[in-house]
């Protein structure tokens, strides 16, 4: 992996490219909120010390591999501009050959909201185009809570949303967010879930 190395000018969040699909819409509400919070000078310090890592892909478009969810809440707050750092420079490769080396390098991750994988055609163009994944929100606020570990595994919480939304009706999600967290806390504590990245149930003694 080439190291990285932070451009000295911003780059327009309108013209980030997503790698994934989707975000949690909680969890963005939450970044927002936070972000309200701050005053002038600590939302300039804050977007100094957050570079957002991408690639340098087909057309020398910036193509986002981490924090969609702090570029969909900084664009919803009327941020135009963030500084980002390049992974890596894949701009010589073709738009398939630049998919398959993201594919393989999991800096992709093409599965719409329902958890099924799509084609690399149907990821969104945009930021704003993101939809919402209610389980990428439970898995989030679930890793928050002490359920699992921060891990460095390429789309832990993808993985951990894709196991609740097995387990968890989505309708018990989006009426009574605090019941499914609950039952999300006893499932991530049991053994179904041992095979995921940052679990912390029970050590079998």
């Amino acid at each position: 992996m080439a190291n990285r190395e932070p451009l000295l000018s911003p780059v327009p969040i309108t013209e980030l490219r997503p790698t994934q699909m989707t975000v949690g819409y909680r969890e963005v509400a939450e970044k927002r909120r936070r972000w309200k919070d701050y005053d002038e000078e600590k939302k300039r310090a804050f977007l100094g010390a957050h570079t957002i890592p991408t690639l340098l892909g087909p057309k020398k478009r910036h193509y986002v591999i981490d924090h969609h969810h702090l570029s969909r809440a900084l664009h919803e707050e009327g941020v135009t501009d963030v500084l980002v750092t390049v992974v890596a420079d894949l701009h010589h490769l073709d738009k398939d050959a630049f998919w398959t080396v993201c594919d393989h390098k999991s800096w992709v991750h093409p599965y719409d909201a329902e958890g099924v994988r799509q084609t690399f055609k149907d990821i969104p163009k945009g930021i704003a185009d993101l939809k919402d994944d209610p389980f990428r929100s439970l898995a989030g606020e679930l890793r928050r809570s002490g359920g699992f570990a921060k891990d460095t595994t390429p789309f832990s919480e993808f993985l951990w949303a894709d196991f609740l939304r097995r387990n968890i009706k989505e309708k018990r999600v989006e009426d009574d967010f605090s019941a499914a967290l609950e039952k999300a806390m006893a499932l991530a504590k049991s053994g179904d879930a041992g095979y995921l990245p940052g679990w912390c149930g029970p050590s079998k003694g």
